[in-house]
């Protein structure tokens, strides 16, 4: 998926109808309610100053007032209704629905109407997105996962670690469900590791409860760490690698840590980052599977990668 952030356009078009619904908003709630900083709310509204209808006059453009602390609306360019939801949004909206019913926190019903009111607001060209999402929300392997921690037994799970590019087979005593980064996570402590660890749903190939408790010993300690995530041993290689915008979503797939904070990159500029890998082999089908989108900053550890990536490609091309 692409970076779970709003572009800045995307921001600035929601903008002047959340602010004519809101007359006399506080700028810092109002920067509470759309994520971001007062300094960022700001940038944007100065942004907003400048635009408008065509001839772009001081009478066409969009008449917003913030300088006092509160933000009032005096002309909207005919920017005064929120735009639909598009095919992408709604698939979002469902995903982060379908973990609010993974983590069992909330209520089931409630969240399906929503999930129904959804499918109502984009139409019938998108049904198959909340049914998509239902679909996923019913898999029995997350059922499997719900009802170990609703009962409290152990699990046998085959789960798949990116980083390492391995599927292993593992005991584990389930503790709770929590939902990060709009994924949903089983929290439980884990054998064969000896200490506790985050599976995500998306990764468990299979889950089978076994005939015992789940009795996670005194000694697990409350700081988890996500199975798979850049909190690996030490010992796995690293590498720095450059990410168009469009693939920024593997920065959390991979757990792939970027250089800069991403609120101060551009939306339209590619993202520094290091990433840890299993192989030199993994790390090469990384990098072919992006198709460019990818590349490699600096030199591997264990290997030159960039040289069989360039000599796959180049006898992939050949063939055509």
């Amino acid at each position: 998926m692409s970076s779970t952030l709003p572009t800045r356009l995307s921001r600035l078009l929601a903008m002047v109808p959340y602010f004519l619904a809101r007359p006399g908003i506080k700028l810092s709630t109002a920067a509470a309610d759309l994520g971001l900083t007062q300094k960022q709310l700001t940038r944007d509204l100065e942004q907003l100053f400048l635009c408008g209808l065509p001839g772009y006059m001081p009478d066409d453009l969009i008449d917003i007032e913030f300088s006092s602390g509160y933000v009032h609306v005096g002309f909207t360019a005919g920017m005064d209704r929120p735009l639909k939801l598009t095919g992408t949004e709604a698939n979002m909206l469902l995903i982060a629905l379908r973990t609010l019913l993974d983590t069992g926190a909330v209520d089931a019903d409630a969240v399906r109407r929503a999930m129904a009111k959804i499918e109502d607001a984009v139409g019938e060209s998108h049904t198959s997105a909340s049914a998509a999402a239902a679909v996923v929300a019913d898999d029995p392997v997350r059922q499997a996962i719900r009802a170990a921690v609703a009962e409290s037994v152990a699990l046998d799970i085959r789960y798949y670690t990116p980083s390492r590019d391995e599927v292993t087979e593992r005991v584990v005593d389930p503790i709770m469900i929590k939902a990060v980064d709009g994924h949903s996570y089983l929290e439980a402590w884990c054998r064969s590791s000896d200490a506790v660890r985050l599976f995500r749903f998306d990764r468990v190939l299979r889950a089978e409860p076994r005939d015992e408790p789940s009795s996670p010993p005194d000694r697990a300690p409350a700081r988890t760490v996500a199975a798979g995530s850049s909190a690996l041993p030490d010992d796995l290689p690293t590498v720095r690698i450059e990410i168009d915008p469009d693939a920024r979503w593997l920065l959390e797939y991979y757990a792939a840590d970027a250089d800069d904070d991403l609120d101060v990159v551009p939306d339209d500029a590619p993202v520094a980052a290091t990433l840890r890998y299993g192989s030199p082999q993994w790390l090469e089908r990384f990098l072919l599977g992006f198709g460019g989108r990818v590349r490699l900053l600096e030199a591997t550890e264990d290997g030159d990668v960039a040289a069989a990536v360039t000599a796959t490609a180049r006898s992939a091309r050949a063939r055509y």
